[in-house]
């Protein structure tokens, strides 16, 4: 891969009177804006607490009334690879769980959007969240190792040529499994895994295409990460510069600074602090409500905080918190932002616009504008 790259995530929640509208607009700025990609999450329901996603503290709470209302990604990017023809971008998912889907579900779902879209699926992968596994019955034990055998009977399931595969397992053995569906061209789905820990470092070495971190906030962190990937790779036999080092990044964007800002000091955004860990937190001298040790979204289930529990907890949190986890300001400074990443070894960025996540619809709706134009200019770093 030569250059740097852009993609565009977008949380496919439902519409009342157009499903799809959300991620069928999103597709259309990320294609008119020169991306590379187009890719959606997989969550049964939002990261964010219901409870204050409310006209009273969120603008697009009128237009979508329900933000737990997610699409099926599979699903959807079956639909966006349909509908839009004119301007075929890379599809994927930012990210699918290794737990609560089956990593044969997982196989059979990526192979077939990749002979849907003749070689443009991507397989983002990761340990997912609590919110999406033990409500359902899942169990949340050891999410890494249970990532690590995912990524590796997939693997083992797209390389069977059809041969009936037995592989032991603790979590998913397979016993005279048959995967007979092909490769389009000869290529599988890239996998790209969003790994942090120093586990999922080595595992991302071991078997990615791609890494793509979500909760790594400091560029001096990336490249040390990235030294510790492409290490895991050399050891592994593999070529360790041609794991793609990607980022996803939410991006918030308005037409001034001090816009911006007030946008942040809102309550709704506030409350998305929750959905980083503790450390983010001490480092801007707050505690977590969770603990220090707190992961943030991994481990939190948003929808038992009710309205006044979500408001104490976050009534402090300084812009600075959010502004650390986030590429925030005029596009002229997330540009910026985003080219001392670059600095530290970046070469593909997923963006996602939570403009919207603020008390004022309009604002929230004409920072599309400038979202546009970040885009646009993140393809010239």
């Amino acid at each position: 891969m030569s250059g740097f790259r852009v993609g565009v995530v977008e949380q496919p929640i439902h519409l009342p009177h157009a499903p799809t509208a959300l991620p069928d607009a999103a597709y259309l700025i990320a294609a008119a804006s020169g991306a590379d990609s187009f890719w959606v999450p997989d969550h049964l329901n939002s990261i964010f607490p219901r409870s204050v996603a409310t006209p009273k503290y969120l603008g697009a709470a009128r237009l979508a009334p329900h933000i737990d209302a997610y699409l099926e990604p599979w699903t959807l990017l079956g639909h966006l690879a349909a509908r839009h023809r004119m301007r075929r971008l890379r599809l994927g998912t930012a990210v699918t769980d290794a737990g609560r889907r089956n990593p044969a579900v997982t196989a059979q779902a990526a192979a077939t959007l990749h002979l849907l879209t003749r070689g443009r699926a991507i397989l983002g992968i990761g340990t997912g969240e609590r919110e999406g596994n033990e409500p359902y019955g899942v169990d949340w034990s050891r999410p890494v190792a249970r990532l690590e055998e995912a990524v590796a009977t997939i693997r083992a399931l797209w390389d069977s040529r059809g041969d009936l595969v037995t592989r032991e397992s603790p979590y998913f053995p397979l016993r005279n499994a048959l995967f007979d569906l092909p490769p389009y061209k000869g290529t599988w789905p890239e996998i790209w895994i969003a790994s942090h820990g120093p586990r999922m470092l080595r595992i991302t070495g071991r078997y990615a295409d791609a890494w793509l971190p979500q909760l790594i906030f400091r560029p001096t962190e990336y490249a040390t990460g990235l030294d510790m990937i492409r290490g895991a790779a050399s050891d592994a036999g593999r070529d360790p510069m041609s794991i793609v080092p990607a980022r996803a990044v939410f991006v918030f964007t308005g037409r001034s600074s001090d816009e911006v800002d007030e946008a942040l000091n809102s309550a709704f955004t506030k409350a998305a602090a929750l959905d980083l860990p503790g450390e983010v937190w001490a480092r801007h001298g707050m505690q977590h409500p969770m603990g220090l040790n707190s992961s943030g979204a991994q481990d939190l289930l948003p929808q038992l905080l009710d309205e006044q529990m979500v408001l104490s907890y976050t009534r402090d949190v300084p812009v600075s918190l959010l502004k650390e986890a986030l590429l925030a300001g005029t596009p002229e400074e997330v540009i910026d932002q985003a080219a001392e990443w670059r600095d530290h070894g970046l070469r593909y960025l997923v963006v996602g616009n939570v403009s919207t996540l603020q008390p004022s619809l309009r604002r929230g709706l004409a920072a599309t504008l400038p979202f546009a134009k970040i885009i646009r200019g993140l393809r010239r770093l």
